[in-house]
């Protein structure tokens, strides 16, 4: 069977959780032949409307003026839909399996690991010449229920030896693959204190009450596992001066000093357009500042700007937001990545998540380019 004959074979598996490892290859050949315009998934001959020709430029022609990765979230189940694959391999220059390298997903029960969708999506991005970002280590969701329930409770020794093996192993698989790594995903609460979770003190890993050692542990292990990659904390709602963010920079100044292996902080930034003011820009530039002069990179990581409706009013309202954002960026050394929490509405969690809220993303649910889309790459020129 050729590699087409398996594009569109796997487009008739649809969603199908589990895949035939020896689909994986498959699936990534079939992101590049619908990336490069040759009969795909489906069977149709046709090229996307969105493609683009001559002077007009794609967001990674753009943000690779500036040296910005440009990214996505992504699920390889998507890969064998044409206009998916062919608008992520050509508008992206980087891409980040959204739900995939999750502890659930890729370690579904004690002995097995799950690779086949991240190794889709890795194959995918090199035959396009993108980077990957891996997403997440660890966090309290996406949890088995071998973890969350044992028929032993675990200890802090057990627990540890749990996490250890997880990371060496996840990490280690994608060693010179995956150039970045959101090790530690929202470890903090709102007011600064360490989030209670399995891998801090419930039973933790043998760092209760020992404030952001265990994520330093954590960190040590995906050093150990890949030490060329770049390691990040991922954090949501410290993006501007507040209490969370004096608590990851707190962390970011002591792992800085003390030489642990971070090398940046995530901001996850899933807004509305309320957030797009004066104040929370200056505010958030000035977080970049200090966590910049540290040595440290800063990426946007979940990027998405939610709407109650898809009005022209509401839709230039979310294209300024995006475009205030991306200035920012701009305007700050350290900010080396702009990642959007998927890049279709037609695939956006918002709405599942913020009720009588969608549209959030570049791309509307046909791909067609929405005025966000425009402000971002009017930003970059």
């Amino acid at each position: 069977m050729t590699n087409l004959e398996l594009c569109r074979a796997l487009a008739l598996q649809g969603k199908s959780a589990e895949r035939p490892a020896t689909a994986v290859a498959a699936i990534a050949a079939c992101g590049l032949l619908l990336a490069t315009g040759v009969a795909g998934c489906g069977g149709s001959s046709s090229t996307s409307s969105q493609t683009t020709t001559g002077a007009t430029a794609t967001l990674r022609d753009a943000a690779q003026k500036h040296s910005l990765l440009v990214g996505a979230a992504v699920d390889s189940n998507h890969l064998s839909e044409t206009l998916y694959a062919s608008t992520l391999a050509r508008e992206y220059s980087q891409l980040e399996p959204e739900n995939e390298m999750k502890f659930v997903a890729v370690h579904p029960d004690p002995t097995t690991y799950n690779f086949a969708g991240p190794d889709a999506l890795v194959a995918f991005a090199k035959s396009n010449s993108m980077q990957v970002r891996g997403h997440t280590l660890v966090w309290h969701n996406a949890l088995p229920t071998w973890i969350t329930s044992p028929a032993t409770p675990w200890t802090a020794v057990t627990l540890s030896q749990v996490l250890q093996d997880h990371i060496a192993s996840v990490v280690g698989h994608y060693k010179g693959q995956v150039y970045a790594w959101d090790v530690v995903n929202e470890a903090f609460n709102d007011d600064g204190s360490m989030r209670s979770t399995i891998w801090y003190d419930s039973p933790g890993i043998g760092f209760a009450g020992q404030g952001t050692k265990y994520i330093e542990q954590a960190l040590l292990w995906a050093h150990g596992a890949d030490p060329a990659a770049k390691l990040f904390v991922n954090e949501y709602g410290a993006e501007t001066m507040n209490a969370k963010s004096d608590a990851v920079y707190a962390m970011a100044q002591d792992f800085v000093a003390r030489s642990v292996p971070l090398r940046g902080i995530g901001m996850q930034l899933h807004i509305d357009t309320n957030f797009d003011t004066q104040a929370n820009l200056a505010s958030l530039a000035q977080n970049i500042q200090r966590l910049g002069a540290l040595g440290l990179e800063v990426q946007f990581t979940e990027v998405d700007v939610r709407l109650p409706d898809d009005s022209a009013t509401s839709l230039a309202a979310q294209a300024q937001a995006y475009q205030d954002l991306m200035k920012v960026c701009l305007a700050n050394k350290a900010c080396t990545g702009f990642q959007t929490w998927g890049f279709t509405d037609k695939y956006s969690w918002i709405p599942s998540f913020f009720t009588g809220y969608g549209w959030a993303l570049p791309f509307d649910d046909n791909y067609g380019k929405k005025p966000a889309y425009t402000a971002l790459v009017n930003s970059l020129q």
